[in-house]
């Protein structure tokens, strides 16, 4: 019975998954500036309205020196929400002038909505915690 409601529950979510490939992305080195140092990370930019809406959603593992990069064709107030996202993200919006505006914590599968709190280029995504790790504040510079 429960390996049946397993596959049930499997397939049901296969197509919500398929609906968000997001592999293969372009890739972009983007560089961190904090009074602890420089940190490269190796994110994958979603660049269109579909990939942006998919994001890191359905993502079980991603290296520590991974994430997501979200541009905006115009600079604006960002929201986001961490629903269907498995992993627990860092999310560090970017004003216009490349330096950090905010820095969010979201939660698995969360609905509440995290709000940039001022006007966005972008938004990067990592692993929660990193941006504690490398010691990231607003105002910090972002390069690349």
């Amino acid at each position: 019975m429960k390996s049946t409601l397993l596959a049930a529950l499997l397939l049901a979510a296969a197509p919500a998954a398929a609906a968000c490939p997001n592999a293969g992305l372009a890739q972009r080195p983007v560089t961190l500036v904090t009074a602890r140092g420089k940190f490269v990370y190796t994110l994958e930019v979603a660049a269109t309205a579909a990939e942006q809406e998919c994001g890191l959603m359905y993502r079980k593992t991603m290296p520590q020196t991974v994430g997501m990069l979200f541009p905006f064709d115009q600079p604006r107030s960002a929201s986001f929400w961490m629903d269907k996202t498995v992993l627990p993200l860092d999310l560090i919006f970017v004003g216009p002038n490349r330096r950090v505006l905010s820095i969010a914590t979201g939660k698995p599968f969360s609905r509440d909505i995290i709000d940039s709190g001022g006007i966005a280029a972008s938004v990067i995504e990592l692993n929660a915690g990193e941006a504690a790790r490398i010691g990231l504040k607003p105002g910090d510079k972002v390069k690349g």
